[in-house]
């Protein structure tokens, strides 16, 4: 970790009042990023603003619930009115949806997952893709899961979403590459003791998790200005970087 690495820069994170998006808000913060904290509880992101002006730094919050899309376009127009640019995007909030049978499934919640894990984060990209060409590095990464891949049973919803999400992405990543500065990229936490992994397991002892913050370090640097891989998942499990 370069403790200065992000000085100066302006990171945007959602999800950031808990779990891995308010670690990774707090981490930005710590290496001198002005953070720019989404979430829908407001309640979290002013524990955040106060860890944040603790360490020295500044953060600016915004309560949007991010199935408000033409809110996400607002934010857009706020970022570039008052910076002109966007140095990171951190594309961290997820919905897990309802673990059921896929034709049990509701409508109303299998929308739901896709709105959160998907047309969200494509609205974020159609939102912030010139702010971030506007920086010298921009970074953007967003969090997804191998459950893209393993699509385990009962997992439908969650794991569709987070397959058109990383189809989204790696469209995104060949589209920037090699005619911007800008990089995209994904991330696999993989199990974290966060709420939602303990309502998929209620079972299982918090404590034998990562805690969020040992993991938001590795997702912070992805989108510090020397991390320069385009179309790449970082697996924070074994610590591999593959090209997708």
């Amino acid at each position: 970790m370069n403790a200065t690495a992000l000085a100066d820069k302006i990171v945007l994170v959602t999800g950031a009042s808990r779990g891995i998006g308010y670690q990774a808000a707090l981490e930005a913060a710590r290496r001198g990023a002005h953070v720019i904290a989404v979430a829908r509880t407001v309640g979290g992101l002013e524990e955040l603003d106060d860890e944040i002006k603790a360490i020295g730094q500044s953060a600016t919050l915004v309560p949007l619930d991010l199935r408000e899309f033409d809110g996400i376009d607002r934010m857009g127009r706020a970022i570039f009115e008052r910076w002109g640019r966007l140095d990171g995007l951190v594309g961290n909030a997820g919905a897990l949806g309802l673990l059921s049978p896929v034709a049990h499934v509701e409508p109303k919640d299998f929308e739901q997952a896709m709105a959160v894990n998907v047309t969200a984060n494509y609205r974020l990209i159609r939102s912030m893709d010139l702010l971030l060409r506007q920086s010298a590095a921009g970074r953007a990464v967003f969090v997804s899961s191998s459950s893209a891949d393993s699509a385990k049973p009962f997992w439908g919803p969650y794991a569709a979403s987070k397959a058109a999400l990383e189809a989204l992405v790696k469209s995104y990543a060949g589209e920037i590459a090699n005619v911007t500065e800008v990089r995209a990229n994904l991330f696999h936490p993989g199990a974290v003791r966060t709420a939602m992994r303990a309502k998929v397991a209620p079972g299982e002892d918090p404590a034998s998790l990562p805690h969020p913050s040992e993991v938001a370090p590795a997702l912070i640097d992805m989108i510090e200005p020397g991390f320069t891989e385009n179309r790449v998942v970082v697996d924070y499990p074994s610590g591999e970087t593959r090209a997708f």
